[in-house]
């Protein structure tokens, strides 16, 4: 069962990925683990040079606010405390500036329905 879930989650991811690329973000990084926090896709949108941090949520139903409002308070400090890691650990990148997306999907895990919410949070919102 766990399998199954975790082969679910990475096609979810792939199509978020595939889904991000195609509206112009080149991919950094994927799945980057850190103690206390993950971070499904690290993206960056060479027109501007923004380091986009994307959580990538699945809901097999939009009700109840989707993948999208499952984002808490508590996932959104780890998910900070991961891209100041990430940033820490990549010099090169640490002076860009850097937002945090939402990939909320639903629907299909095998097609599954991507809404992109752009600078879905900021840091003040923790």
């Amino acid at each position: 069962m766990a399998a199954d879930r975790r082969e679910r989650g990475q096609r979810i991811e792939a199509a978020a990925r595939q889904h991000l690329q195609r509206a112009g973000l080149r991919f950094l990084a994927g799945n980057v683990g850190y103690r206390g926090g993950e971070l499904d896709l690290v993206m960056q949108d060479d027109r501007s040079g923004t380091v986009v941090f994307v959580e990538v949520r699945y809901r097999a139903s939009r009700a109840f606010g989707g993948g999208a409002a499952s984002v808490d308070r508590a996932k959104r400090r780890r998910l900070i405390q991961a891209a100041q890691l990430y940033l820490a650990a990549h010099p090169a990148l640490a002076l860009a500036p850097c937002r945090f997306d939402v990939a909320a999907a639903s629907g299909d895990p095998d097609a599954p329905r991507i809404d992109w919410i752009v600078d879905a949070f900021r840091l003040d919102d923790v």
